[in-house]
């Protein structure tokens, strides 16, 4: 299968569960992995066979910016969700980083995988 893949998309919200994560917002580091099919796009160098990455992209920024989600799990099933919205992305990888959020790392989060149900 090939992949499609959107490299540390920076958003700024609310995600987390204390009083100070939910004052301001922070930074929230996304890496996602589309599997798609790019056989028909490869061959005819036409955007509509294609899964637009920019547009993919602006959905998921706008969601983490608005979602306030409590857990990085919540928040990395919903971008799978939105991310398998896309009828040509049969599966994706989901990784949902939060820098700063651990003293002495660089960053915690999580990585989900999901895929589009069978028989659709």
């Amino acid at each position: 299968m090939d992949q499609v893949f959107i490299k540390d998309l920076v958003a700024r919200g609310i995600l987390g569960i204390t009083d100070l994560e939910r004052e301001k917002p922070q930074e929230i580091v996304m890496n996602i992995t589309l599997f798609t099919n790019t056989l028909k796009a490869g061959q005819s160098d036409d955007i509509q066979d294609c899964v637009n990455y920019r547009t993919v992209a602006k959905k998921l920024l706008a969601h983490a910016e608005l979602a306030q989600r409590r857990t990085v799990e919540a928040l990395a099933a919903d971008l799978a969700q939105i991310c398998l919205g896309d009828p040509a992305v049969e599966k994706v990888r989901v990784r949902v980083e939060k820098p700063s959020a651990v003293r002495f790392s660089r960053s915690v989060g999580v990585e989900i995988e999901r895929s589009r149900p069978t028989g659709k």
